[in-house]
């Protein structure tokens, strides 16, 4: 994949100022996923990590194949493209405001509760495969294709 230095430091200004809209970085994740993934439904699982500096956190947008564990602190959603159809899988915020989604609240969401009540008591409904995910095999063939393609890409004179 190639990366405009210029756009990546725009993405990474405007993550670092927190004001981002969900839907319009999965759209960017979409229209930006890996051409190895053709037109099939993959993941968007994101999750904070923390910098170098060990204080400032920033959220990764990463293109999945396959369903990651469930953790707290993260979002995942199934893309469908060649469209922007989106499902929303779960929305785990961290422990110490689970509380503040729950009913009466004033940031109750029904999403997140569901998504925090699965956690905590039936973790596999969160994780299990989904009908038309790819086989752990048929993803690692396209992940290894990725990681050829990227190798070729970088040693001039080396056809794919």
């Amino acid at each position: 994949m190639k990366v405009d230095k210029l756009e990546a430091h725009d993405r990474y200004q405007h993550f670092t100022k927190q004001s981002f809209d969900i839907g319009e970085c999965c759209a960017d994740v979409i229209r930006n996923r890996p051409e190895e993934f053709g037109n099939r439904p993959f993941y968007i699982f994101a999750h904070p990590r923390t910098d170098d500096d060990g204080v400032t956190q920033r959220l990764i947008w990463q293109p999945r194949l396959t369903k990651p564990f469930a953790q707290t602190n993260s979002m995942l959603f199934k893309a469908y493209p060649p469209g922007d159809t989106l499902k929303v899988i779960w929305l785990i915020p961290k422990p110490a405001l689970w509380s503040q989604y729950t009913k009466g609240m004033i940031c109750e969401n029904k999403t997140v509760s569901e998504s925090i009540n699965a956690f905590q008591t039936n973790r596999a409904s969160l994780e299990g495969a989904e009908h038309d995910d790819c086989t752990e095999e048929q993803a690692k063939a396209i992940y290894m294709e990725i990681a050829r393609n990227a190798k070729a890409r970088k040693t001039p004179g080396v056809m794919l």
